[in-house]
């Protein structure tokens, strides 16, 4: 099916405020949720629903708590979530940097204890729209590792997100955005959902051999995803741990610390102010030189053109805002079980579906 993005807003912030959440809070989660659709990232959209109020439910999520500024040393933030809704706690925290960071010229931020932060380009855009360099390393613990080392079979690490905004001068920024894992976990639920494949060499069975049916994540014997790009993606991995995780939540997925089925997310974040550097002019020039170098480059074979870090993103976005969002039968009605599972009747749904 296809919706829209605006009713589909309504009805997953009515689902939230329902389960306890208050309106803003609802309304800014479910903002970013459908954002993520609309982006491109259905991973990280309004199919994670079911999981959220599952979480509410079990007393996971804290659908009131909100960033807790437990450390300041200046330059140096730590920041505790408190396991409220990441939208909102990582929203806020990215706040706190952006505003010292006018005093500083550069804010280290570590993020602890958040619920899912969702789509960790949101807080980068964030950045950028503040005409702030921003860098992101994020681990997730809580529940049992989904990723195994380059090498090995066995799981060790989840997925792992890496992010990175540069702002530009009277134009979009670049937005890299990215699992270290080869795809989002959330993708292979997608795909397991719709009843496709995944890209070939995203997953291997348990016995290490590669596969591209999404069913090994989710069906026993279990399989594991892999990081991108081999040796190197799982380094990049390993440094979101440590510092994500090391640093940063102090929280690891290494065995001595708790799993249940909780979805936590710790972020180290680094926020720059390029003017801080010096020659703001010669930075927007030089970015933005450099972006039309790239894109004068002869499209391959079987591309139309050349694309920066963001851009399919925003293509991504403007076709679904104008033809709706797809969702397949299985999201969907995993969404409307979670409405139904808060005490929205079928009669509710369909008014704000239709509003």
């Amino acid at each position: 099916m296809q919706i829209h993005a605006a009713p589909l807003t309504k009805l997953v912030s009515e689902i939230f405020v329902t389960a306890g959440a208050s309106p803003a809070d609802a309304q800014e989660v479910a903002s970013h949720l459908v954002e993520a659709n609309l982006k491109g990232h259905d991973s990280h959209g309004i199919g994670m629903t079911p999981a959220y109020i599952g979480n509410i439910k079990a007393d996971l999520l804290k659908v009131g708590a909100q960033a807790n500024l437990i450390k300041d040393s200046g330059a140096v933030m730590v920041i505790d979530g408190q396991f409220g809704f990441g939208q909102v706690v990582g929203r806020q925290a990215t706040d706190m940097a952006i505003e010292r960071v006018k005093t500083t010229g550069v804010v280290c931020a570590g993020v602890r204890n958040c619920h899912h932060l969702g789509r960790i380009g949101t807080y980068a855009e964030h950045c950028a729209a503040a005409g702030l360099v921003s860098i992101h390393f994020v681990n997730v613990v809580g529940h049992a590792p989904q990723v195994s080392p380059y090498g090995g079979r066995d799981r060790r690490m989840t997925t792992n997100p890496f992010t990175c905004a540069v702002p530009r001068h009277d134009a979009p920024p670049v937005v890299l955005d990215m699992a270290t894992s080869a795809v989002a976990l959330g993708k292979v639920r997608v795909a397991y959902n719709a009843g496709n494949e995944v890209p070939a060499g995203a997953l291997v069975d348990h016995e290490g051999t590669p596969t591209t049916n999404p069913a090994v994540m989710y069906e026993e014997p279990f399989g594991a995803l892999g990081p991108f790009g081999q040796h190197k993606g799982y380094g990049l991995a390993v440094m979101c741990e440590l510092l994500g995780g090391a640093l940063a939540g102090e929280w690891t997925a290494q065995p001595e610390n708790h799993r249940s089925h909780h979805i936590v997310n710790h972020m180290f974040m680094c926020v720059m102010d390029p003017e801080a550097f010096g020659g703001l002019d010669k930075f927007n020039h030089e970015v933005d030189a450099m972006v039309d170098y790239l894109h004068s480059t002869t499209p391959a074979k079987g591309f139309d053109k050349v694309r920066v870090p963001g851009e399919p993103e925003r293509e991504s976005k403007a076709l679904r805002e104008a033809e709706g969002i797809p969702i397949d039968d299985t999201t969907w009605t995993g969404l409307l079980k979670a409405a139904r599972s808060t005490g929205l009747n079928d009669e509710q749904i369909d008014a704000l579906i239709k509003a």
